[in-house]
């Protein structure tokens, strides 16, 4: 760990810190922190910035409840920027939505950018769309029973291509069942997040145990 004052502030004694969602990797906003700032943000947990316009500190949600519990602080190799990764109660743009980014300049033809947050929302837009001719639609429409139907028998595909050691095979099943489960996490109103904070959970208990054994 580094200590603050190994920080290049400018010379109006900021720095600027790119806030980032810990489950999607999207960037939320770009802000400004001077050393209080950056104080106050890492004794409470929660980022505050310095308002450029305004000129005072402000903490992200005091006024709107869209808190941004920080993950982690990390420097960059000149020590004069910040990654602020978070975990957010709202959206981080003051104009309602989660990221201040929403306004696209240019998408390559050849390169997709993949995330499992955007597979999730393309299947939300299935559900509420239902676009004809669509697997997905077909899914929804015939409801929960027929899902997860789909999610065991994938399951089994999964097993007999880890047991026959394939694989490429196994990979393409796991990507199958991967899609399937996350049908069902639609249809049930389960979101990424929901599954990431559960999976954290499980780590921290994990490193817990871990440290216990090793005490021992």
């Amino acid at each position: 760990m580094i200590n603050i004052d190994e920080l290049k502030f400018d010379e109006k004694g900021l720095i600027p810190a790119v806030v980032v969602d810990s489950i999607t990797k999207d960037v939320l906003t770009v802000a400004y922190m001077n050393k209080e700032s950056l104080k106050i943000s890492m004794e409470k947990g929660l980022t505050c910035f310095y308002s450029r316009s305004r000129n005072e500190l402000w903490l992200k949600g005091e006024t709107s409840g869209n808190y941004q519990h920080i993950v982690s602080i990390t420097a960059d190799c000149d020590k004069d920027a910040l990654t602020v990764v978070v975990e957010k109660d709202g959206p981080a743009c003051h104009k309602g939505t989660d990221s201040c980014f929403t306004n696209p300049v240019y998408q390559s033809e050849s390169l997709n950018q993949f995330t499992l947050q955007g597979l999730y929302e393309l299947l939300v837009g299935r559900q509420k769309d239902k676009p004809q001719g669509s697997y997905t639609t077909y899914l929804f429409e015939k409801g929960i029973d027929k899902i997860l139907k789909k999610v065991g028998e994938e399951c089994t595909e999964v097993i007999i291509a880890g047991k026959a050691d394939d694989k490429k095979e196994t990979v393409y099943e796991i990507a199958d069942l991967a899609y399937h489960v996350m049908v069902l996490m639609v249809q049930m109103g389960i979101s990424v997040e929901d599954i990431h904070r559960e999976l954290a959970s499980r780590h921290i208990i994990d490193h817990k145990v871990k440290q216990e054994k090793m005490t021992k």
